[in-house]
């Protein structure tokens, strides 16, 4: 198996532990219901624990709770996705492109790129943008003036960063006028930027994108927006302008944060959730409304409409009843 690790190896440079045969060949990951030999999966809970039965990988990654299940050679680790995700980060090193500005390119004045940076086709870098070492932009990125990326981030095709923000007051007259947004973007260090990702520049300060953040696809931060380090956002998430969010948050796919909020760290959203008001308290957050037969639906929405009404007249009926004992 060229280019294969055995259990012994990978161990040694993850730590863990083996248990079975050491001298196992690995060669790529896999999942518990697709992986064949050469293979490794990971169990991480007792729900798959019939996917571990049947699998037909080589060895597997669970934790010592769930060690005696199987005879196949395994990785023992406290955490087991993270261990699988690791062994994955080894078998499939990081394909990026090769350092240097594609021809296609277009660069503006005072354009700075540090040692190692990457530059795909069609990019377009506008004037006095920085952009720190052994950072990636693939094809058609555009990146606007002012803006400021750190070192190694990735971003990938279509993404916009340093459009102007949404800044708009409205005349007498019923017309939009624009507020030229003069602030810009800047981004931190090992940031990753999913593909047509937008983040809008500051419209007086500047838009933050703490470290090691990671955004995926098609999401939208809106001007003045700040993102603390190691936060983590799903696809076709979108947080409206100034809103401030703290460190190791996570928001599921289509989130909805409203703007000129604040959301403390440690702060987790669930996917399809709306956020109208400020977090100031760590943990977990749901806003969904289960989808229903349409009709069902109109006339149960109808209901949570007269909640206030109804709890207003059971607060009147409790207060009579009181007076009248």
């Amino acid at each position: 198996m060229p280019g294969a690790l055995t259990l012994e190896e990978i161990v040694s440079r993850l730590g863990g532990r083996v248990a079975g045969d050491p001298a196992t060949r690995i060669r790529q990951v896999g999942s518990l219901e697709s992986a064949g030999q050469g293979e490794i999966a990971f169990l991480s809970g007792a729900k798959h624990r019939a996917g571990l039965a049947a699998t037909g990988a080589s060895a597997v990654i669970l934790s010592k709770e769930f060690e005696a299940l199987t005879p196949l050679p395994r990785i023992v680790s406290d955490a087991p996705y993270l261990y699988f995700a690791r062994v994955s980060q080894l078998l499939n090193p990081l394909t990026v492109q090769a350092p240097g500005v594609h021809p296609s390119a277009v660069l503006g004045k005072n354009v700075k790129l540090a040692e190692g940076v990457s530059i795909g086709a069609g990019c377009v870098l506008g004037d006095d943008v920085t952009i720190g070492e052994g950072s990636c932009l693939y094809p058609r990125v555009v990146v606007y003036h002012g803006c400021t990326l750190g070192a190694r981030v990735i971003v990938h095709s279509g993404a916009v960063i340093g459009a102007d923000g949404f800044g708009l007051a409205q005349d007498d007259a019923g017309r939009w006028v624009k507020i030229p947004q003069i602030g810009a973007v800047r981004i931190g260090d090992d940031v990753e930027i999913g593909a047509n990702t937008t983040i809008d520049r500051g419209a007086l300060d500047d838009t933050l994108i703490g470290e090691g953040v990671k955004l995926d696809n098609q999401i939208q931060i809106g001007h003045n927006c700040r993102i603390g380090a190691h936060t983590a956002m799903a696809g076709c998430a979108a947080v409206a302008g100034s809103t401030h969010i703290g460190r190791h948050c996570t928001f599921g796919g289509a989130a909805m944060i409203l703007g000129h909020l604040t959301i403390v760290d440690h702060v987790h959203v669930s996917a399809c959730s709306v956020i109208s008001s400020s977090i100031r308290k760590p943990g977990t957050y749901t806003g969904i409304y289960p989808s229903d037969e349409h009709a069902s639906w109109a006339r149960n929405t109808a209901f949570v409409r007269q909640l206030a009404k109804l709890a207003e007249r059971l607060r009147t009926l409790e207060k009579e009843k009181k007076n009248n004992a």
